[in-house]
């Protein structure tokens, strides 16, 4: 029997499911990935069907476990998930009694506001290290059971469970025995203290969340449980988990305090580690927990920045107005033009994240004239992306004790122009992996520590590889006259909604 030496990554993302296996190198040994329906019921509202992601998981685990050469050289099983979008199943058949409110939805905005009004925001930051927003999985918990309020009996009962995605495909792999969630996706629901790393009661009766719902608070690196042997042939250790930005961090080796990562992928997110420090931001920063190594371990934090909408602004160019065929085709496209001819567009299709937290804010094409075409607003769309960022940069650099020395980049929209662009408006070097797909590597390596596949971080730092690093060149006047016109967009975009 050949030796289990390769880690199976669970990478469930917001468009698609993927798996990919990874060997002791870091390298990837095998991947598969199938798309999955997105719904939209209403105008800022997003929906999945939870059992429409569990299959396509599956079906992608099982044919990247056949390509790897099977189930034998599986050591354990890493998971990593869009982290705020919330499950609500039934215990006993482990099937979702609702779609999944994806992180991305504004549906519980209302209720956010109210809680705001009702002055709860200081105290729910102080515990959390979260503006009270619609963004978080909490509140959307709440909403599954008002939209159908045959649940809440249920709920209160235990018969139902809840969680983020990896807590619904833990207990989907392991036949419902195991109800579990981590720290990292635990610290984004608007219901955990961050500091002791536990539900907090308070936090519960704000949110109107029934305690039986939720599950067990875990490390990030731990074996949870084996996986029902009829899935793949043999039960296999789920020994790691982590949300989708915190496992990119982890997969970028970012371990030391002041490190920095930002992954482009449907949004994106910039987390610098913060170490044993929870940093409360003034500036729409989050303070969140990166990871914890073990139950012993410590807890290690991070500031963040989440952006909503970068990918999927390119993925509109592409479904929504018919500018190119595929995603991979908009460079190409933006190419064409050496600049946006004076074009901004700002993507806040489902309002603005940090550092602004406008959930009013619309999507905006601004500066066209006659001559401006599809390159131009394909270069502004990717320039777009690179604002944002810089607005994520500018605002850690005003929190931490020193700016930010360099950025670590990956995910599937770190194209060479893109990181270009990047480096050029945060004005520091941007560097990329070799293996881009740092969020399932982070997983993976969660995993592997817990089953000593890995000795410690230490070892899988000196595995990571720089492909490129890209260095600012354009003059500081053009980039800041660009930004300033960023800026003017962003003004005319917040408030659309309001009406202000």
């Amino acid at each position: 029997m050949p030796a289990a030496d390769l880690v199976l990554a669970l990478d469930e993302g917001t468009t698609s499911a993927r798996s990919i296996v990874f060997d002791r190198g870091g390298a990837v040994v095998a991947v598969a990935q199938r798309e999955f329906e997105q719904r939209y019921p209403a105008p800022g509202d997003v929906r999945h069907d939870p059992e429409a992601i569990w299959a396509a998981q599956l079906v992608t685990a099982r044919e990247a476990i056949a390509s790897a050469g099977g189930a034998e050289r599986i050591a354990a099983i890493g998971v990593t998930n869009q982290r705020e979008t919330a499950v609500v199943w039934d215990r006993a058949t482990g099937r979702a009694v609702a779609d999944a409110i994806v992180w991305q939805s504004r549906v519980t905005a209302p209720f956010c506001e109210a809680l705001r009004a009702a002055g709860h925001e200081p105290a729910i930051r102080e515990r959390t290290g979260l503006p009270v927003d619609a963004y978080f999985s909490g509140p959307k918990i709440r909403q599954v059971l008002v939209e159908d309020p045959s649940l809440r009996g249920r709920a209160e009962r235990g018969e139902l469970a809840a969680g983020t995605v990896e807590s619904f495909l833990i207990a989907r792999l392991t036949g419902g025995s195991v109800h579990v969630t981590d720290v990292s996706n635990a610290s984004r629901t608007l219901l955990l203290d961050i500091r002791s790393g536990a539900w907090d009661e308070e936090l519960l009766t704000l949110m109107d969340v029934p305690r039986p719902l939720l599950p067990e608070v875990r490390s990030t690196s731990e074996v949870y449980g084996l996986t029902d042997p009829t899935l793949f042939g043999r039960s296999i250790p789920i020994a790691g988990a982590a949300g989708d930005q915190q496992a990119a961090t982890f997969g970028q080796a970012c371990f030391e305090v002041g490190e920095a990562k930002v992954t482009l992928g449907t949004g994106a997110f910039l987390l610098a580690n913060t170490g044993a420090s929870v940093v409360s931001s003034g500036r729409g920063l989050l303070a969140t927990i990166a990871w914890k190594l073990g139950p012993d371990a410590p807890i290690v934090y991070a500031i963040e920045g989440s952006v909503f909408i970068t990918g999927a602004a390119v993925q509109w160019l592409r479904d929504g107005l018919g500018l190119i065929t595929v995603s991979a085709d908009v460079e190409e496209l933006a190419g064409r033009s050496a600049d946006s001819g004076g074009v901004v567009v700002v993507p806040a299709f489902v309002g603005l994240g940090a550092p602004y937290w406008d959930p009013t804010a619309r999507g905006a094409i601004l500066g066209l004239t006659r001559g401006s075409g599809a390159a131009e607003i394909a270069r502004a769309t990717l320039e777009s992306i690179a604002f944002q960022v810089r607005d994520v940069i500018e605002a850690m650099d005003a929190e931490l004790d020193r700016p930010l020395t360099e950025l670590r980049i990956d995910g599937g929209g770190a194209s060479d122009l893109v990181c270009g662009l990047v480096a050029d408006q945060v004005d520091r070097p941007v560097e990329r992996p070799v293996v881009r797909e740092t969020t399932a590597f982070g997983a993976a390596a969660l995993a592997g520590l817990a089953v000593g596949l890995w000795r410690d971080p230490a070892e899988i730092a000196a595995i990571r590889r720089v492909d490129r690093r890209f260095v600012p060149s354009e003059s500081a006047a053009a980039r800041d006259a660009a930004y300033r016109a960023w800026r003017r967009g962003v003004d005319r975009a917040r408030g659309w909604a309001a009406g202000e």
